[in-house]
């Protein structure tokens, strides 16, 4: 998939060209410090140059995040107060939002695309328990070839649209052994592998208006509405299929070793996959309170001659597809929490 719209006789891409776009379908990109708006530097930027400025754009300005802000709310009356992120097999997640207006993310300027089954490419603002919303169905991965500050630059346009929380969601292999397949578990804090590498969706200058230089990350998942979480999961009788642990994020796109497998284990990681991380590492670095949940799809083999399968992304969509009428439960659950603590402030 390209970045561009292109005649045949005047293809961007030719056989001999090794270079990995890692682009939007948009066919313009801002640049900053620049006093045009975006929807005009297609007008005289060359085609090169445009190539060349979507490949090397890894961070976006303040200015070009509220570009795609003002883009969204412009075009609805809806002002979002939550954040939702669904995985892998869990775009229905979003399917209960009422009064809904949805974007392609192929026709919001300057946003990614996705490109992994499962992963629809859709933003959608609605309302989920009287609370106005909005749904990322589909998310970024570093795998696709995009920057972590790319893959979470849709918390920050979230930010300035008005939300408040983060409810992220995920497919993960269990890492845990007392962790089945189908089985639900609640982020209670995460390990950032990809981060040891210095690589973090936070590299270069820091702009203020989002955050501070250095947050801190000591109690990144709210732990009230962790406790929330499993107390609605009593209430729904699930109590037994859902846990509490430690996630973390590799690059992927190929599943782990056993190996490196058996070291995230010793590491104290319950579940593993390849989103999530970066994206509450962005959200808390602007102050939105987060919640987050894995959903097991596999089981991670531990041992050479275990009977475990080898881990496939069929499997990880067919077992979200299974289980996401549950897991739309535990999100409403929490969701009508956050609308019930919202109400007391209000009537304070």
């Amino acid at each position: 998939m390209t970045g561009f719209k292109a005649n045949a006789s005047d293809s961007l891409i030719t056989n001999n060209n090794n270079e990995n776009l890692n682009s939007t379908r948009n066919t313009y990109t801002a640049r900053e410090n620049s006093s045009d708006s975006p929807f005009q530097m297609q007008e005289y930027l060359s085609r090169d140059e445009t190539r060349r400025t979507i490949i090397n754009e890894e961070n976006y300005s303040y200015e070009v995040i509220k570009d795609i802000a003002d883009y969204l709310l412009n075009r609805t009356e809806i002002r979002p107060k939550i954040g939702i992120i669904c995985g892998s097999g869990l775009n229905s997640l979003a399917d209960g939002l009422l009064n809904t207006q949805a974007f392609d993310y192929e026709d919001i300027p300057n946003f990614p695309v996705s490109t992994v089954e499962g992963h629809v490419g859709r933003l959608i603002f609605g309302y989920i328990e009287n609370m106005p919303v909005i749904a990322m169905q589909g998310r970024f991965h570093y795998y696709e070839g995009y920057p972590l500050a790319k893959c979470s630059m849709p918390i920050r346009v979230m930010k300035l649209l008005g939300i408040k929380f983060l409810l992220a969601t995920n497919a993960a292999g269990g890492l845990n052994p007392k962790f089945k397949v189908g089985d639900i578990m609640i982020v209670r804090d995460h390990i950032n592998i990809m981060g040891f590498a210095g690589n973090s969706p936070l590299q270069g200058p820091n702009d203020p208006r989002f955050g501070p230089r250095f947050p801190p990350m000591t109690n990144a998942y709210n732990a009230n509405l962790i406790n929330k979480a499993k107390q609605i999961s009593k209430e729904l009788g699930i109590e037994n299929n859902v846990h509490e642990g430690v996630y973390t994020c590799l690059g992927g796109p190929n599943y782990e070793t056993v190996a490196e497998l058996k070291m995230l284990h010793i590491m104290g990681v319950d579940a593993v996959g390849m989103s999530t991380v970066h994206e509450v590492i962005t959200a808390r670095h602007c102050d939105l309170t987060v919640f987050a949940f894995s959903l097991i799809t596999n089981k991670c083999a531990l041992e050479y001659d275990c009977d475990e399968d080898d881990a496939n992304h069929e499997e990880v969509v067919m077992v979200g597809k299974s289980r996401q009428s549950i897991c739309a439960e535990l999100m409403r659950g929490i969701i009508r929490e956050i609308f019930s603590q919202s109400e007391c402030k209000n009537d304070k």
